[in-house]
């Protein structure tokens, strides 16, 4: 669950987190923007470098007033990351 500058809610409508809404008018959800994202995904450090950054198009919401961005990784990308993680683990 992510915690904003209002409140301890999940962003996205979306989200299977709820939110815990501040009063009728859910003042928490007011000044988020949902937005498109492209970003490259990668695991740290020098042991990963030979690993491919993972390219994932997704929209976020983002809370205006304190920064705070939720997202979700799409399924195959999601995919792609555990098993490059579950290799790494050996």
């Amino acid at each position: 669950m992510g915690y904003c500058c209002r409140n301890d809610i999940s962003l996205l409508p979306w989200s299977h987190h709820t939110a815990k809404q501040t009063g009728p008018d859910d003042e928490a959800l007011n000044n988020q923007r949902e937005l498109s994202a492209e970003m490259g995904i990668h695991f740290p450090g020098l042991k990963n470098i030979d690993k491919p950054v993972v390219w994932v198009f997704t929209e976020l919401v983002v809370c205006l007033d304190c920064g705070t961005t939720e997202f979700a990784v799409p399924e195959a990308e999601l995919r792609i990351l555990a098993k490059d993680d579950a290799a790494a683990a050996g």
